[in-house]
């Protein structure tokens, strides 16, 4: 097992890997509006670069280091002053970590963004049948889709806002989303969650327990019981959920302490986001007393993996690029691997949690 050492060495390796990262020109991906779309260089307004900065305030919660909220706030300045792109559902992500931010250090440059935010997600958001968040993002419309995304990139925010700013409205919302979504994507055979559902044909595509998605999953209910009070019934649907979803993934562990990234097919490789994501649920889980001493080993096992794939740059290696919509199962296996800032930032998230687990 790593030492706590270790594990704040990579830590701050990891942050200044994110930081790093560029577009090169790898990936052509336009945007809707023809814009060039940048899922990879942390210095664009979009899902990975959120969820990187989530991790990065995680670890200033832990740290307490003002360099690590410099650059948060450094980041947020940027691009606020260089122009915010059209609401989706991806580009809504950089909100949670800004809401988070706000509430605490209730810095009032911040509230105009949130505030037109939130209003534009409550009233212009497309939804689809039973008022679920229709996932629209950049690069694609997907009419009447649920994707298990969703939750992580809208719905945490509203949840988090909702509560600092004395919101109910927002935090009822998010409340009902993750209730629509968990009754459209989990499967009931094995307690994990399919990647998407489609109203136009009600099926759930290729049916792919994808591993990524789940990972949203286990962080997003955990988080979303973490930022905001939730009432106790709706909190014990989700926590058994959770648990549901936890003990399969259990079962599905690879030896090695990874996840493949279609959870149920070894033939498919083997993911580290998503093993970061998974151990980050794990461990907390077990931390909160919500789980046996059994997760907290599987968690601790899927860290060594996690640390044993970051090179001495800080890039977290083996993560699958971003993964829209798969018609067949194959698809989710051809996705190429591509450092990204939600690679670092799941792997940010699990450090930061695992410093509480190991030892000097």
């Amino acid at each position: 097992m790593a030492s706590r050492a270790v594990v704040i060495a990579q830590l701050d390796k990891l942050v200044e890997g994110m930081t790093q990262l560029k577009h090169e020109g790898q990936f052509d991906e336009p945007n809707l509006d023809g814009t060039p779309g940048d899922y990879i260089s942390f210095d664009s307004w979009e899902w990975p670069q959120g969820v990187g900065l989530y991790g990065l305030f995680r670890y200033w919660e832990f740290s307490g280091n003002d360099a690590h909220r410099k650059v948060i706030e450094d980041w947020y300045d940027r691009r606020i002053k260089a122009g915010l792109p059209k609401l989706n559902v991806n580009t809504s992500a950089p909100l949670l970590t800004l809401s988070l931010l706000w509430g605490a250090t209730k810095d009032p440059r911040w509230v105009p963004t949130l505030d037109s935010f939130a209003h534009k997600i409550m009233t212009e958001l497309p939804r689809t049948p039973e008022q679920g968040f229709q996932h629209i993002v950049s690069d694609g419309v997907n009419p009447a889709e649920l994707w298990d995304d969703t939750l992580f990139m809208v719905a945490l925010f509203l949840a988090s806002y909702g509560e600092r700013a004395g919101r109910s409205d927002l935090k009822e919302e998010a409340i009902r989303q993750f209730l629509v979504h968990a009754r459209y994507l989990t499967d009931t055979e094995t307690g994990l969650w399919f990647h998407g559902w489609t109203f136009e044909g009600n099926h759930n595509f290729a049916r792919a327990r994808w591993a990524r998605g789940n990972a949203w999953i286990t962080a997003g209910i955990l988080d979303l019981l973490d930022i905001a009070d939730i009432q106790p019934g709706v909190r014990e649907f989700l926590l058994e959920t959770l648990k549901s979803q936890i003990a399969s993934l259990l079962k599905y562990q690879n030896a090695n302490g990874g996840w493949h990234t279609l959870l149920d097919d070894p033939t498919s490789y083997i993911e580290i986001s998503a093993t970061a994501g998974f151990a980050y649920g794990l461990l907390k889980a077990a931390r909160l007393g919500l789980i046996g001493e059994e997760g907290r080993v599987a968690g601790l096992k899927a860290l060594d993996l996690v640390l044993q794939n970051i090179d001495t740059q800080g890039t977290v290696l083996n993560v699958s690029y971003g993964t829209r919509m798969g018609r067949d199962l194959q698809f989710y296996k051809d996705i190429p691997i591509q450092p990204t800032a939600y690679g670092q930032a799941l792997a940010i998230l699990l450090l930061a949690e695992a410093v509480r687990h190991v030892k000097d």
